[in-house]
Formats: C-alpha cells, sequence, structure tokens
C-alpha cells in the first residue's frame, strides 16, 4: 500500500501543506475521545506506519516517539466525558477533531479527514477539508494521526484515570466495555469520567 498516494493526489491539485486528523475512543464508556492533527514532510520514510488498530501497544509507543520527531507540526486534543453527555459522540469527535486542528503551528491548505463525516448537527470541521473513509489505513498523515490519538488516549486512560479511579481497572479495558468493567460497575456504580450517556442500557438492567 502507497500511504502517500492520497497526499500525492492532493500536492497535484496544488495543496502544499496537507494535514492528516483522526479520532480514537469514540466507543467506550469512559474517559475523552482523542484526536490528532499531524502534518509529515512530504513523503518522508518512517517505518511500519500504519492504521493504529493494526498495531501493536509497543509498535504504536514507538511510531509515537518517530512521529513527533519528523512532524513539521502535530497536535492532539479531546473533546471530555461531559461534553460528550452534552452533544452527542458524533458532534464530540469532530469538536476534538477541530481542536486539534487549531492547535497546530502551523496552517495547513488542506486536511484529510479520516471517515465520511465531517459535520454532527451543531459542530462541524471548519478547516478546509475532504473525508477520507479508511484513511489510517491508506494516508501517511491520517495513519500518523490515529496512531498519535490513539497513544494520547491511552497513556490518560492507563495513567491518569486510572490512578484517579483504581476500582474500575480502566489500565486493563482502556474505558472499554469489557464484562470486567461492566462487573466493577455493578459494584461502584458510575464514576464523574463514565459518559452516562453510554450507560443507559446498563442503567436501565440496574433498575
Amino acid at each position: 500500500m502507497d500511504l502517500w498516494a492520497p497526499e500525492r493526489e492532493q500536492w497535484n491539485k496544488g495543496f502544499v501543506i496537507l494535514c492528516g486528523v483522526d479520532e480514537a475512543g469514540a466507543g467506550p464508556l469512559a474517559g475523552p475521545v482523542y484526536a490528532a492533527a499531524v502534518i509529515l514532510p512530504r513523503e518522508t520514510e518512517i517505518p511500519g506506519l500504519n492504521d493504529s488498530k493494526k498495531l501493536t501497544e509497543k509498535k504504536r509507543e514507538a511510531l509515537y516517539a518517530s512521529i513527533t520527531a519528523q512532524a513539521e507540526a502535530w497536535a492532539v486534543a479531546f473533546a471530555t466525558a461531559e461534553e460528550i453527555d452534552g452533544m452527542d459522540i458524533l458532534n464530540a469527535r469532530m469538536l476534538a477533531m477541530q481542536r486539534a486542528i487549531d492547535g497546530l503551528r502551523v496552517r495547513p491548505d488542506l486536511c484529510l479527514i479520516d471517515g465520511n463525516r465531517d459535520h454532527g448537527s451543531c459542530v462541524s470541521i471548519q478547516a478546509p477539508h475532504i473525508t477520507l473513509v479508511g484513511g489510517d489505513g491508506k494516508s501517511a498523515s491520517v495513519a500518523a494521526a490515529s496512531i498519535l490519538a490513539k497513544v494520547s488516549r491511552d497513556r490518560y486512560v492507563s495513567r491518569e484515570l486510572d490512578a484517579r479511579y483504581p476500582q474500575y481497572g480502566f489500565a486493563r479495558h482502556k474505558g472499554y466495555g469489557t464484562k470486567a468493567h461492566y462487573a466493577a460497575l455493578d459494584q461502584y456504580g458510575p464514576c464523574p469520567a463514565h459518559r452516562r450517556s453510554f450507560l443507559k442500557k446498563w442503567e436501565v438492567r440496574r433498575a
């Protein structure tokens, strides 16, 4: 797979500074949704670069260091559990991605957004952009963003949230709805880091 093909297509159209954007953590029951925006030097070689979901945690961590060292600009941002509950996960994903773009010290000419959505009911991507379905497996810039978003979120959940609320085992399941996580919810109830809008079925079962 030529991971620079999408970027090359846009360069040929006259866009110069391209930014890959992706998010991580849309599905968990707890914690923020994270997003990253990355501008890589043109056709730079980063061995092993791929969709974060296809990589081991160890490989993602190593690639995180390579990407942040080589990127012309990068930024990571998030939307909180409270924001997710207040606006829904789609809008929160858009908010996190726009915050990441806004955090770049270099203004991109065009952003490559992973997926097929660029807006929710109240939040939309404001920067010049195109959407790229499966972009994290097709585009070097988007793959890099997927890794930064995933690693950043996993670090936050497994370190900070786990230290704050050790009874839930966040370091093990990263907030996803595992059997152990639901068992902890049954025993302790939700904590402030939980997305209450994601717990409606659990709450009905508990009632």
